[in-house]
C-alpha cells in the first residue's frame, strides 16, 4: 500500500490517505504516519489502510503534499552507496579509508526542516552551492533497540523518495573542523510524496532491504541522474542496526540511504549539469515503485 499526508480543496486541515485507484482515499486517523504509527501500531495502520472505504478523491483536488511523516522524533541520513563516497572523497584529493567498509555512517538531520512534494525550498542566502541528492528513506513502524537482520527489518514500515539538499560551500567550510555537517545540510530535505509498504516492492527484492529500483534525476526536465537502490553497500538492516546500538528508534524515525552513485551535482559537477541549484529551477527525483518527488527552488 502507498501512503500520504495532503490537504484537500474544501476540507480543513491534512489528512493521512492511502492510494486506491483514481486517486487516494482519506483515513480516519492522526494527520501524521508518525502519530497514526504511536496511536495504533504498524499493524493497526496496514488494516486501517487495506479496509478504508469511502470517496476516492482524485489526485487533481490536492491542494498540498504534506511529508508523510512532518514530525519525526529523529532523522538519520547515512553514507551507505560506495560510489558515492568515493567520488565524492577523490573530488577532495581523498582516497577511500578502510573505516568505511566497516562502519555504517550516518549523521543527524533536521526533522524539523522536511518538505512534500511540490513544496517550494528557498535558496540560503549564504550559499553559491546549493545541490540535491538523490536517496531512498524508510520510516521505522515500532520502537526497537539493539536490531539486526530479520529484526531490523521487520522494524521497517515503509520506503520513500528523499532530497537530501544541500550547501556544498558551508559543508566543505565547516567540516574541516573534524565535524558536521550542520549548515550546510540543515535548511531543508524534502520526502514523499507517498511511502510504500515492502509487500509493494516484493517482486524487486534481491535481498534483504535491498530493490533492484532504479533511482534518476531530473533538472528542469533533463535527466542528469541515474543509479539503482540496489547497489547500497550497507542495506537498511545494517543502517538500523547501527542506529539502534544502546539506543531506541521510535515510530515514524526516518533513515535515509545516502546519495546513490551519481546522484548529485558535487558528482557530476556543475559543468555538466547547468550549474548549482537557483532560485527558478525544478528538481524531480523519481525511484522505480515509489514516485516522483518535485522540489521547486525559490
Amino acid at each position: 500500500m502507498k501512503l500520504c499526508v495532503v490537504e484537500l480543496a474544501g476540507q480543513i486541515g491534512a489528512k493521512l490517505a492511502v492510494a486506491r485507484e483514481g486517486g487516494i482515499v482519506a483515513l480516519h486517523a492522526p494527520p501524521s504516519l508518525r502519530q497514526a504509527l504511536d496511536a495504533l501500531g504498524m499493524d493497526g495502520v496496514r488494516k486501517l489502510a487495506a479496509e478504508a472505504r469511502g470517496e476516492v478523491v482524485p489526485l487533481s483536488r490536492l491542494t498540498r503534499w504534506l511529508p508523510p511523516v512532518p514530525d519525526p522524533r529523529t532523522f538519520r541520513d547515512f553514507y551507505a552507496f560506495e560510489q558515492h563516497v568515493k567520488t565524492a572523497r577523490a573530488k577532495r584529493g581523498q582516497g577511500m579509508i578502510p573505516e568505511w567498509y566497516e562502519l555504517a555512517i550516518f549523521y543527524f538531520s533536521n526533522p524539523c526542516s522536511l518538505r512534500g512534494h511540490l513544496e517550494a525550498v528557498k535558496k540560503p542566502a549564504t550559499t553559491q552551492e546549493m545541490d540535491f541528492e538523490l536517496e531512498i528513506g524508510c520510516v521505522i513502524g515500532k520502537e526497537v533497540q539493539d536490531v539486526s537482520g530479520d529484526e531490523a527489518e521487520a522494524a521497517i514500515f515503509g520506503y520513500f523518495v528523499l532530497n537530501d539538499l544541500s550547501a556544498r560551500d558551508l559543508q566543505r567550510q565547516e567540516m574541516k573542523c573534524m565535524l558536521g555537517p550542520a549548515k550546510g545540510k540543515d535548511f531543508a530535505s524534502a520526502i514523499g510524496p507517498w511511502v510504500v509498504t515492502p509487500d509493494e516492492l516484493a517482486p524487486r527484492r534481491v535481498g534483504r532491504t535491498r530493490y533492484d529500483l532504479t533511482m534518476l534525476a531530473r533538472k528542469n526536465g533533463r535527466e542528469i541522474s541515474r543509479g539503482s537502490a540496489k547497489d547500497m553497500y550497507f542495506d537498511f538492516t545494517q543502517c538500523i542496526e547501527r542506529a539502534s546500538r544502546n539506543v531506541k528508534l521510535f515510530p515514524g524515525d526516518l533513515i535515509g540511504s545516502g546519495t546513490v552513485g551519481t546522484g548529485c551535482i558535487l558528482e557530476l559537477g556543475p559543468e555538466a549539469t547547468d550549474g548549482w541549484l537557483q532560485p527558478g529551477d525544478m528538481i524531480e527525483l523519481e525511484i522505480d515503485q515509489l514516485g516522483i518527488l518535485t522540489t521547486p527552488v525559490t
